[in-house]
């Protein structure tokens, strides 16, 4: 692909959250702040795509003064951060839930369902603080999430498991095997293995979005650094992957931006939205 970098070209900017914007500590750095709030000065529709849930992702929406849709949960849910008003949503069957939950406990997998905006876990493994940051808020510790999955009044959201890399790698393989043909198993995270309803991801859900907003699919940029980034690179018009991010998501891009660390996704902002002085063009 040619990319063109005029600043004009792009009308959508949708940008993952965790390893992209912001990093371990879960603060929106100042810069990006910055860079936002110039690309829709512009008149360029900015949208967060992220695995966490509507609540969890609200806090960065306020912060960057996000006014379009979000998508939530790996693309299973979309809903405007300031009226409430709801766009997509999708659930996994229970059935299903509780069939994962029967192979989760026979091998010790450590799991964290997802039912609209609450979370539930049967214990930690990790501080409480871990969870809270790069999960979210409202999280419920049980005793039977076959329990909950029974008798709660909504179906899941998702399912995450949690793991150090070569366990997630075990896990990953596992689900889909089993199960790929009937959920969308993804890698959101070194640490994290999820399973989301078949057929939504982000990059379905940048479709929706950009639909909704009447923005062409050429007219969209992306910014991602995990698996589950991959299908929202493949289809926007210009995909960008941090040079932090998994080889398979740099795979997919149309641009390798630097890694997080070095603000890789505030470079890209600048080189391809705001042509900044020293970006110029591609």
């Amino acid at each position: 692909m040619t990319i063109n970098a005029q600043a004009n070209r792009y009308q959508l900017l949708a940008c993952d959250l965790d390893g992209t914007l912001v990093g371990h500590d879960t603060i929106v750095p100042e810069d990006v702040q910055r860079v936002v709030a110039a690309v829709m000065a512009k008149g360029i529709h900015v949208t967060l795509a992220t695995g966490r849930g509507f609540a969890a992702t609200l806090p960065f929406a306020n912060a960057l003064n996000i006014t379009e849709p979000i998508i939530c949960y790996q693309g299973g849910l979309i809903k405007h951060p300031l009226t409430g008003d709801l766009l997509f949503r999708a659930t996994m069957p229970r059935n299903l839930v509780l069939s994962v939950l029967d192979l989760a406990h026979l091998l010790h997998w450590h799991v964290v369902l997802y039912f609209d905006d609450e979370i539930y876990l049967e214990e930690y493994r990790r501080s409480e603080r871990f969870y809270r940051d790069l999960l979210g808020p409202d999280i419920h510790r049980v005793d039977d999430l076959t329990r909950v999955v029974r008798e709660h009044r909504s179906d899941p959201a998702k399912f995450l498991f949690v793991g150090e890399e070569a366990e997630a790698d075990v896990i990953f393989s596992e689900l889909s095997d089993r199960y790929g043909d009937r959920m969308h198993v993804v890698r959101s995270h070194t640490l994290f293995v999820e399973g989301n309803p078949l057929g939504v991801n982000k990059g379905d859900a940048l479709r929706r979005l950009s639909e909704h907003l009447d923005v062409p699919q050429h007219k969209v940029m992306a910014i991602g650094d995990q698996g589950n980034d991959i299908a929202m690179l493949s289809w926007a018009g210009l995909g960008v992957a941090m040079g932090s991010g998994s080889d398979a998501t740099q795979a997919a891009a149309d641009w390798i931006a630097p890694p997080l660390s070095a603000g890789g996704a505030v470079i890209a902002i600048e080189r391809f939205l705001l042509q900044s002085e020293g970006g110029g063009a591609a």
